[in-house]
């Protein structure tokens, strides 16, 4: 029987734990569950590209495996609104094809990019209030409230017959999170004094010490770091959309000190319009638009911005290119309500650099107390397993250095066993001991144009040739004998100056030229149409190495060479 087949018979007769995606990394979540044969998906989210990724922006985790066991498969469960736990849902759901369940604000996010894929009337989004229950087959799922940067976080309760889970989704323990209960810690309680098989646990703050942080806090410092600018230019603040928690406190920090709000890019409209519908955030005044605040002195006005990361078309990326309505001057300042998502470091800091040339004031978590993340930290970690006490941690939502520490910290807390599992690989949480019984293949789509392609390596591999070291285009015409009828046709792109390009194909061509006079002096043979196909791909191999060996030496690059070979 093969691995594949083995995680399906262990689903059969017991408890499975399999993530495909999110396990060993941060973003991309996807969490299988399985229990007497039938399966369910926690979470359906996206990654994003980066420079190893050209032409890719947007990539999520291949479903494959999930699509082999689609008719037993109950539903999709999605714990908030973040894009890396429910941004795929409609590029997946068309292979998938089940029952997608949330809560209202989620359901909102999710419901406008079903509608942009054109399936509004083909998906079953179910919404569920806060603190209800569904039953799907052998699994009871029950929402407990929790804390985090996102309207309606939620942790999971999954009982089963071989015993209650507890999936945390994304999480914190904040004191004062302003939009939104505290964090359920009498459920919690409740369910560990019940008893709990295993957590599955967020990991993504586990080397910070102490604890995260809370909103009312950031409130409290925006009112007094905007307060220091109070007769001086514009104030930008930019800050993840989805946290309409730091939203609401930005415009309160605003009126407070006599300025009026404007958001600047889609994605903030989009999140606080779905949040009015939901009924958050009724006590802000409406938002200006940049064109609005255009007529406001500076010093009233402040804009709220999406591109915290540096993200290629966001509002603030483009302000900082010069490309944007929204101008901003010597005496302005812009606030970075936010944190730098790993990888992202080298975006931010160039756009932070072009807006310090503008003469822009550059504010950041590093200079004042005006970001909290919405992960937990060790002292939040170790506050939860007290109250769950479960027998078994496996964490997941981070690397895999986020991983082992994690599993360290839950063994110190007593927890008595705990499982690094890495995407693909199935752990069977019972009947029995706990272990991984076997793996299934795993791997990324991208989307590409608009096509949904697998993530190919050697794809990749020829694009960022073809980014980093340029290309080269050589055409050459033969005669039936194999000799040139004229000097080769050069094009160069992106391998230096004009005039060293002009020089290279010179010499490229001279290359070319005396490696077809060498190989014209062996002997050939007349022959059928495939005979003369095979010499044409060994003179065109002859050619690359004769254009690669005059652009090694004129300029020592190792571009990508294409060679077309005309008959005439």
């Amino acid at each position: 029987m093969n691995s594949e087949n083995l995680v399906i018979e262990a689903a059969r007769d017991g408890l499975v734990y399999l993530p495909i995606g999110g396990a060993g990394e941060i973003g991309m979540n996807f969490y299988l569950y399985g229990c007497q044969g039938k399966w369910i998906a926690v979470e359906c989210g996206i990654t994003f590209g980066n420079e190893t990724t050209p032409g890719i922006d947007v990539m999520m985790a291949d479903p494959a495996f999930l699509e082999t066991v689609k008719d037993d498969l109950l539903g999709i469960v999605l714990t908030h609104a973040h894009e890396d736990h429910q941004g795929a849902t409609a590029h997946l759901w068309p292979r998938l094809e089940c029952p997608v369940y949330a809560t209202a604000f989620t359901c909102g996010l999710v419901r406008t990019k079903i509608a942009e894929a054109g399936l509004e009337s083909q998906v079953p989004l179910k919404e569920m209030a806060l603190k209800s229950s569904i039953e799907l087959g052998p699994f009871k799922i029950s929402l407990i409230t929790v804390t985090h940067s996102i309207l309606e976080p939620n942790a999971l309760s999954i009982e089963t017959p071989f015993g209650t889970l507890i999936h945390t989704g994304d999480w914190k323990l904040d004191p004062d999170p302003l939009i939104g209960d505290v964090a359920d810690e009498t459920t919690f309680r409740k369910l560990g004094d019940k008893g709990v098989l295993a957590m599955v646990c967020d990991s993504t703050n586990v080397f910070v010490e102490g604890d995260s942080g809370s909103e009312g806090q950031v409130r409290e410092a925006l009112v007094d770091v905007i307060g220091q600018y109070k007769d001086k230019g514009r104030v930008a603040v930019a800050c993840f959309a989805s946290n309409m928690a730091r939203v609401e406190s930005i415009s309160h920090a605003a009126r407070a000190n006599g300025r009026d709000v404007a958001l600047v890019g889609r994605s903030l409209w989009k999140y606080t319009e779905i949040a009015r519908d939901c009924g958050y955030i009724a006590d802000v005044p409406p938002f200006l638009t940049e064109h609005d605040a255009g007529f406001l002195p500076p010093s009233k006005v402040l804009l709220i911005c999406t591109g915290s990361q540096g993200e290629r078309g966001s509002a603030l990326a483009r302000i900082s290119e010069g490309d944007h309505p929204v101008v901003l001057e010597p005496g302005d300042t812009v606030l970075f309500s936010s944190r730098n998502i790993p990888g992202n470091e080298r975006g931010i800091y160039a756009m932070q650099n072009r807006l310090a040339r503008m003469g822009a004031e550059i504010v950041t978590s590093r200079n004042a107390p005006i970001h909290v993340s919405g992960h937990p930290a060790r002292d939040e970690l170790a506050k939860l397993y007290e109250w769950v006490r479960p027998e078994i941690s496996v964490p997941m939502h981070g690397e895999s250095r986020h991983l082992m520490e994690h599993a360290g910290l839950a063994r110190e807390l007593g927890v008595k066993q705990s499982f690094v599992v890495s995407n693909g690989n199935a752990l069977k949480l019972a009947p029995g001991n706990a272990e991984i019984v076997g793996q299934v293949p795993t791997g990324r789509l991208g989307i590409d144009g608009n096509r949904l392609v697998v993530v190919d390596e050697d794809v990749f591999r020829e694009r960022r040739r073809m980014t980093f070291g340029g290309m080269a285009f050589v055409t050459v015409a033969l005669d039936h004998k194999d000799r040139l009828v004229s000097a080769p046709s050069i094009t160069l792109r992106g391998l230096g100056t004009q005039k060293e390009e002009s020089n290279t194909a010179d010499d490229m061509a001279f290359e070319i030229e005396q490696a077809l006079e060498k190989l014209g002096k062996k002997p050939g043979k007349k022959s059928s149409r495939k005979r003369v196909d095979h010499r044409d791909d060994a003179i065109a191999e002859q050619v690359r190495r004769a254009a690669r060996r005059a652009i090694k030496r004129n300029l020592g690059k190792k571009p990508g060479i294409e060679v077309h070979i005309f008959r005439l």
